[in-house]
């Protein structure tokens, strides 16, 4: 088995970045493993001081087999940043493991990925590996979905090829395909929405055009169903990130088995996932939240 590059976006949070970097290192195969750190600039002279923390922290790195420092002059953002790194690094490796700076790992977390890559390399219906699950224990230890989540996650240069950066192409040829309430799990979770707003200007999401990218092309992806990711970044810290409690997991500690027989979607996993964003995503849920929210702020 020959071991995918691993690719880190960082920005201008040190701290979430050592937490990062930290996790990865407790991984079996970090020794065996090259890291590419794509830095991006800062926006201006309040983001300096960070950007220049978080340059100090991976310019200290070591653990991997080699490590590549790309550090952008200026602010690239984040999916600019993504996109031509993946770009980049895809071109020469034919695959990639991919992070971002907020993401802690479990140890089987680069075992997971590597091996699945390598065992879906020629499967052409397969194109992204995920390896962050929702809190649901009656989930097998991984499936197929139709659905490319963004945290922690695996490709080949062949389904990046795939990729089309065009939002308002891919929402037309959703909406032409009357798709969207697939696209959005029966209407669970706004996904459409997300991908009119991209197009708007409203987000810069890399990862609703990714996910959008693959679903039209009928495209699976292999998901832990136990969480090997944890993000750390909804704590009001990062540049896209909010507070949000419904994504809260337990990292699995231990090696998950890959025992997918047959190239086709789980139906209980996506009625599952369907079934968790019905009960996080109502309206009463996120007014529950809100609220919850408030009192935590006004009691802390």
């Amino acid at each position: 088995m020959s071991l995918s590059p691993v690719l880190l976006f960082t920005y201008n949070r040190p701290l979430h970045t050592q937490k990062t970097l930290s996790a990865l290192l407790e991984n079996k195969l970090c020794k065996e493993s090259e890291l590419f750190v794509f830095s991006d600039g800062c926006k201006d002279e309040v983001d300096a001081k960070d950007v220049k923390e978080v340059r100090k922290i991976i310019h200290a790195i070591d653990g991997f087999r080699k490590v590549h420092i790309i550090e952008n002059n200026d602010n690239q953002g984040l999916a600019n940043n993504i996109i031509g790194g993946v770009t980049k690094v895809i071109e020469e490796y034919g695959k990639v493991i991919v992070m971002e700076d907020d993401l802690v790992t479990s140890p089987y977390f680069l075992t997971f990925m590597n091996e699945a890559l390598d065992m879906f390399e020629n499967e052409n219906r397969i194109g992204h590996i995920h390896g962050y699950c929702y809190p649901l224990p009656e989930l097998p230890d991984a499936f197929l979905i139709k659905w490319a989540g963004s945290w922690g996650w695996a490709t080949w240069k062949r389904a990046w090829q795939e990729f089309n950066s065009d939002g308002k192409a891919l929402l037309n040829e959703i909406k032409s395909r009357k798709l969207s309430r697939t696209f959005d799990f029966n209407g669970k979770y706004p996904y459409t929405r997300m991908l009119r707003r991209q197009v708007k200007g409203q987000n810069n999401s890399w990862a609703i055009r990714w996910n959008a990218s693959l679903f039209l092309k009928d495209m699976l992806s292999v998901n832990a169903g136990r969480s090997l990711v944890k993000n750390i970044g909804f704590d009001g810290s990062g540049t896209h990130s909010g507070s949000q409690d419904i994504f809260a997991t337990h990292l699995y500690t231990q090696k998950l088995s890959i025992g997918i027989s047959e190239i086709e979607e789980c139906k209980d996993a996506r009625k599952a996932i369907e079934r968790y964003y019905g009960k996080t995503n109502s309206f009463w849920a996120k007014v529950k939240r809100r609220v919850n929210r408030h009192f935590s702020l006004v009691y802390k």
